[in-house]
C-alpha cells in the first residue's frame, strides 16, 4: 500500500473536506497539503478546522495533512468511539479508507489520549508522535472554566452565540485573556501578524457549531477525569512532548511523566508557557516540531 495511493495532489489554498467510512460509521476528515501523511488531532471543543489549524500552526510543509472530525465533534457521529482506544482504532480504519499504510501523528489538548492509545495499538502505522500542550497520563482535576458551562448554555441560546463571536471580533485582546494571563506575552501574541491570526481562528472556531462540539467535548472531560493510565513504557514510536510549564489545564507534570517514561522521548518544556503555548511561542515550537516530523517522514525515491 502506498502512503497516499488514493488521494489526489492538492493545489487548492483550502482543505477538502470528505466522509470516509469507518466499521462504525462516516468520519469526517479534512485534507490539506502535499506529501507523507500527518494526522492532527484537535482537542476539546474542536473538530476538523482545529486539526487543520494545528497543523497550519506546526508550519511543517512537505505533509498531507489529514484533520478528523473526532467522534462526538461536527460531523462524525459520537457513536464511532467514545473512548481513546475505540478512537484509535477508527483512525486506522480512516486511514484504510484513503490507501493511508503509515502517518506521523500531531495531537493537541484532548487528543492526547486517543493519539497514545493509536501508537499503542498500530505502532506500525505510526511513524512518530508529536503532543502538544496534550492530556496524556494521570488525571486532571482542575475546575471546569467557566468558559465551558457558558458554551453550553450558549447551544441552546443562539443569540448569546451571536453575542460572543461578536465581542471575541470586537476584542480578541480580551478574549485572549483567559488563556494568557501575562499581559505583555497577551498583547505580543495577539499582535503578531501570524500568531495573533491562527489564535483568533482557535476563538472563533469553537463559536461556530457548538452544539455539534458539545458530545465529544463531554467525553474528553470524562476521559482526562479518569485515572488516564497509558501503558507509556510500551511505546516504541519517536515521540516529542511540547508542553508550557504553566499549563493549567493539562498540567505539566503530564509532560514530564511522558518524557520519563517513553524510551527515547524528547521534551521541549515552554518556560512560563499556558494551554495555548502553542500561539504564544509560535516560532520556539516550529523550530523544533519541523525538524523531528521530517526527520522521522519516509524517504521519497527520485
Amino acid at each position: 500500500m502506498s502512503t497516499f495511493a488514493t488521494l489526489p495532489a492538492s493545489r487548492a489554498a483550502g482543505p477538502e473536506v470528505r466522509s470516509v467510512p469507518t466499521r462504525a460509521g462516516p468520519m469526517e476528515v479534512a485534507l490539506l497539503g502535499d506529501g507523507p501523511a500527518a494526522l492532527a488531532l484537535h482537542g476539546a471543543m474542536g473538530g476538523w478546522d482545529q486539526g487543520v489549524l494545528l497543523a497550519r500552526s506546526m508550519g511543517v510543509a512537505g505533509f498531507r495533512w489529514i484533520a478528523p472530525s473526532r467522534p462526538g465533534f461536527l460531523g462524525t457521529p459520537r457513536a464511532l468511539g467514545r473512548t481513546p482506544e475505540e478512537q484509535a482504532d477508527r483512525y486506522a480504519e480512516a486511514l484504510d479508507a484513503l490507501g493511508v499504510d503509515a502517518a506521523a501523528v500531531a495531537a493537541v489538548s484532548g487528543g492526547g489520549p486517543s493519539a497514545i492509545a493509536f501508537a499503542l495499538r498500530h505502532p506500525r502505522r505510526c511513524r512518530a508522535l508529536v503532543l502538544v500542550s496534550a492530556c496524556t497520563v494521570g488525571r486532571i482535576d482542575v475546575r471546569l472554566p467557566l468558559a465551558w458551562h457558558l458554551m453550553k448554555l450558549a447551544a441552546r441560546v443562539p443569540p448569546l452565540v451571536s453575542a460572543l463571536r461578536r465581542r471575541t471580533a470586537r476584542d480578541p485582546e480580551e478574549a485572549a485573556r483567559r488563556s494568557i494571563s501575562d499581559p505583555a506575552l497577551r498583547a505580543r501574541t495577539v499582535g503578531d501578524p501570524e500568531a495573533g491570526t491562527l489564535l483568533a481562528a482557535l476563538q472563533a472556531s469553537t463559536l461556530d457549531r457548538v452544539a455539534l462540539r458539545l458530545p465529544g467535548t463531554e467525553d474528553d472531560i470524562a476521559t482526562s477525569r479518569a485515572a488516564l493510565g497509558a501503558d507509556l513504557e510500551r511505546l516504541s514510536v519517536p515521540v516529542l512532548v511540547v508542553h508550557g510549564t504553566a499549563d493549567r489545564a493539562a498540567p505539566f507534570a503530564q509532560a514530564e511523566a511522558v518524557a520519563a517514561r517513553v524510551p527515547g522521548a524528547e521534551l521541549l518544556a515552554i518556560a512560563g508557557g499556558e494551554h495555548v503555548a502553542l500561539f504564544t511561542h509560535l516560532a520556539e515550537v516550529r523550530a523544533r516540531v519541523g525538524p523531528f516530523l521530517r526527520s522521522h517522514a519516509p524517504v521519497r525515491l527520485a
